[in-house]
């Protein structure tokens, strides 16, 4: 048995599919042929080995994944936004909690970990002049096998108005679609939630539809979530 058929027996075997591998077997062969070519896909995705940039530099900004000490500045910009934050908890539950400088320092370990093990892209949103923080965002739930992701956002309220994140998600957007070669990025929005999805159109993406009664918020109101997408090409 060859080294490249024992090697298949063996991830089929790792995988409990049942793949015949004779020699001189059509049937065998026509039996492999589906999963050597989902194998093949599987392993032209490497995500742990894909060499990233430190940083997405815009015109105004420094784009980075969170790092060990920048709790102090996530808390900072969470307690300044929480009133906006809370306007649309059923796509945001996370700012219904009482912010801590800890929690925040865990949110930056934890991202930090998550980016270097490409589970997950958490990123924060940096004044190039200045490098103080008017943002958080990223890109989320990464499928490797469809090239899809999930894109999200949140402003800094003194720091909103300006065009920062419209600059901040446009460079994200076009960070997933150049260097991950995603077939696919879509952004949920609440449906009252008009900033955000005009973001979405400003910088290109297209209204898939609304999804109605999608969610529930803490007080058990029903709402609808707006689906946008930006596709390859």
């Amino acid at each position: 048995m060859s080294h490249t058929r024992r090697f298949v027996a063996f991830l089929a075997l790792s995988r409990d599919v049942p793949v015949s591998i004779g020699a001189n077997s059509k049937q065998g062969a026509e039996n492999t042929a589906p999963f050597l070519f989902l194998l093949c896909r599987e392993l032209t995705v490497q995500p742990i080995l894909m060499d990233l940039p430190e940083a997405i530099y815009t015109e105004r900004l420094i784009i980075r994944a969170p790092r060990q000490g920048d709790g102090q500045q996530v808390f900072q910009a969470t307690v300044e936004s929480l009133e906006a934050l809370r306007e649309f908890p059923a796509l945001l539950p996370w700012a219904m909690y009482e912010p801590s400088i800890e929690a925040a320092e865990l949110f930056c370990r934890t991202g930090a970990s998550s980016f270097i093990a490409r589970r997950d892209f958490p990123l924060l949103f940096l004044l190039r002049d200045s490098e103080v923080l008017v943002g958080c965002g990223g890109l989320h739930k990464p499928n490797w096998t469809n090239r899809t992701f999930e894109i999200g956002w949140w402003g800094r309220t003194p720091y909103t108005g300006r065009g920062l994140f419209s600059e901040a998600v446009d460079a994200v957007l076009n960070f997933a679609l150049s260097t991950f070669k995603a077939y696919r990025v879509e952004a949920l929005t609440d449906d009252l939630n008009e900033k955000s999805w005009r973001l979405c159109e400003r910088i290109g993406m297209d209204l898939e539809g609304v999804l109605r009664h999608e969610r529930v918020a803490p007080d058990g109101t029903l709402r609808n979530t707006r689906i946008y997408s930006k596709l390859q090409g």
